[in-house]
């Protein structure tokens, strides 16, 4: 779970890096990915691959997508959050599946 967590935050400070025309947010969004790769490692030692795999992307996907919302005025129309209640219960039933 941290490691999609970290992944918002890369995908946040690749965004503030204005098409890398801001150094310190591309560099941060640099950073941010390399340790959400170093935590997806630690969790494919106790989940399998693809659990793991994409419990990251879906909490980066849905956190990426509900910080849009929230800061950048993207649309929040029902359907839009259905769809990412949707990938939500898909991370849980995956995680509760697996283990």
């Amino acid at each position: 779970m941290s490691a999609g967590l970290v992944e918002i935050v890369m995908a946040a400070a690749l965004k503030a890096s204005n098409g890398w025309s801001r150094p310190l947010p591309g560099a941060i969004g640099l950073l941010a990915a390399l340790a959400s790769i170093v935590l997806l490692t630690q969790a494919i030692k106790s989940l399998p691959t693809g659990t793991a795999y994409a419990v990251w992307t879906g909490i980066g996907a849905v956190g990426v997508a509900l910080l849009g919302v929230l800061v950048h005025g993207d649309s929040a129309s029902p359907a839009r959050l259905a769809c990412m209640a949707l990938i939500v219960a898909g991370i849980a039933g995956l995680r509760w599946l697996e283990v």
